[in-house]
């Protein structure tokens, strides 16, 4: 057995708990589907408030400490160096903690909210402007401040109290040192393992629709099942590789890769596409945003409009922070705290600013025909819109290849994080762990796929997480009580 009777027990329940919720899709689907939805209905009914109030203080807390009397420390010993350079960093944050995504909703939800505005007329340019700080919304500040708060703490705990990378060792103060050999710890590791395996399943299998989407559009493959099945087969031996090759071979060389193909196309896009338009929204949706930062802060009395998006959104970043938390955690040694919440909170968001300004203004800006019928096919609503510009089909290209690198690198992370969490936080997790998971992840998504089962399994994955709302904010207490120890 590849795994010590110590590691045995975390696993083997993850495990357990992962082919259960396959049987039970794929057996009782509607079943199994109405139960999942409602409970995610009495999350977001129910406890709406506290996601708002939640995200409001993660980000709060991380600005607040990156210009606190503790920055300067270090997530390491005093003298330890950064083992990344900033570029291999923020591209394997980056695409870690968003990449596919951004491809994947980069043109749709600007198009959603550009059709469906909340308190202006559809089309309008207000909708226009509502749509483009909607999306800075949800995909700037707010996410990377979930994950700058648990990855920052379990940096700390692992590379400077020296403590395995266990989502469990947060609860150290509470609990004791022994906390991931306790019932309690146990739990907590097991759902850290579903919500990070529900996530990057999802991810594989939104994936796969938009690839298997774009070929359709632009080269006539069918979309089908055997086709799905390939482009998941090619790609699971691809991030097996990547995540068997470690960190420093495999993961940061395509981290890289992917970055550099991003900056392509959006530069292409932005030259081919309104120029002027683009950047005109950029720096007007900076201050839209801006004030909606403000706005945010109440978390009551909001439309309904909100439950669908900003506090789904919310509610889904939670459900990624312990796969990414844990992930970002492993390649910031050597950081000080400064520099890591800066780094985490700054340059992914204003990449994620940049991509929404310049793929959100050139879908709107072709008016709201083409907008419906863009958003009436979400994995296709990219190539639709670039095929109504110079050298569309050049850039939809990019972008199928884009999303097949950012695919492997989302997936190979995945496999990664999950080695760790089911080896006792182990930072260098053998071949044979990440080989298991990295197969367990692509069949979890090609059952679920095939079954019609995705969307089900995102739910689950954002009700399994709802717990680490909690968790966050005792990972706030947790490194607030470390750090008072420390000698400054």
């Amino acid at each position: 057995m590849f795994l010590s009777k110590k590691d045995n027990k975390v696993f083997i329940i993850s495990i357990i708990l992962v082919i259960s919720i396959v049987l039970c899709c794929l057996i009782i689907p509607n079943s199994f589907s109405t139960i999942a939805n409602k409970a995610l209905t009495f999350l977001v009914d129910e406890f709406g408030w506290l996601y708002l109030i939640s995200m409001t203080l993660f980000l709060i807390f991380s600005i607040m400490l990156a210009f606190s009397k503790y920055g300067n420390i270090k997530l390491g010993d005093d003298n330890s160096k950064p083992e990344y350079s900033y570029v291999s960093w923020f591209a394997m944050l980056f695409s870690a903690g968003m990449g596919i995504g951004l491809v994947f909703w980069g043109v749709a939800e600007p198009l959603n909210h550009y059709v469906a505005p909340l308190g202006v007329d559809s089309g309008s340019e207000l909708a226009k402007r509502f749509a483009i700080k909607k999306s800075f919304m949800h995909w700037g500040l707010h996410p990377w401040a979930v994950y700058s708060i648990l990855a920052l703490s379990l940096a700390y705990i692992q590379f400077r109290k020296k403590y395995p990378c266990l989502i469990s060792n947060l609860f150290i103060p509470f609990f004791g040192k022994d906390v991931s050999t306790k019932k309690i710890g146990k739990s907590i590791d097991v759902l850290a393992i579903f919500a990070t395996i529900g996530g990057a399943a999802t991810s594989l299998g939104l994936g796969t629709l938009q690839i298997n989407s774009g070929l359709n559009y632009l080269f006539n493959i069918p979309e089908n099942s055997m086709i799905q099945t390939i482009i998941i087969l090619i790609v699971t031996v691809l991030f097996i590789i990547s995540a068997v090759g470690g960190v420093d071979r495999g993961i940061k060389i395509l981290s890289n890769l992917n970055v550099l193909m991003a900056i392509v196309l959006l530069l292409l896009s932005m030259v081919i596409g309104p120029t002027l338009d683009i950047l005109n929204s950029f720096f007007i949706g900076l201050k839209d945003y801006s004030i909606d930062l403000i706005l945010e802060i109440n978390p009551f009395e909001k439309p309904d409009w909100y439950k669908s998006w900003t506090i789904f959104y919310w509610a889904w970043w939670i459900s990624w922070a312990p796969f990414v938390g844990t992930f970002i955690a492993r390649i910031s040694k050597g950081r000080t705290i400064r520099e890591f919440i800066i780094g985490v909170l700054l340059v992914p968001s204003i990449v994620s600013f940049l991509w929404f300004s310049t793929f959100g203004t050139m879908a709107t800006n072709l008016g709201l025909a083409i907008a419906n019928s863009a958003v009436s096919k979400t994995s296709t609503a990219f190539f639709i819109i670039m095929n109504n510009y110079p050298l569309g089909s050049s850039i939809s290209i990019v972008a199928i290849i884009l999303l097949c690198t950012f695919f492997v690198t989302s997936a190979d992370s995945a496999t990664f994080v999950l080695g760790m969490m089911s080896s006792n936080g182990n930072l260098n997790p053998n071949n044979k762990t990440k080989i298991t998971w990295g197969i367990l992840q692509s069949l979890l998504a090609l059952s679920l796929l095939l079954s019609g089962g995705l969307s089900m399994l995102q739910t689950i994955s954002i009700v399994a997480a709802f717990p680490f709302i909690f968790v966050i904010l005792s990972s706030i207490l947790c490194l607030i009580k470390f750090l008072s120890q420390e000698n400054i």
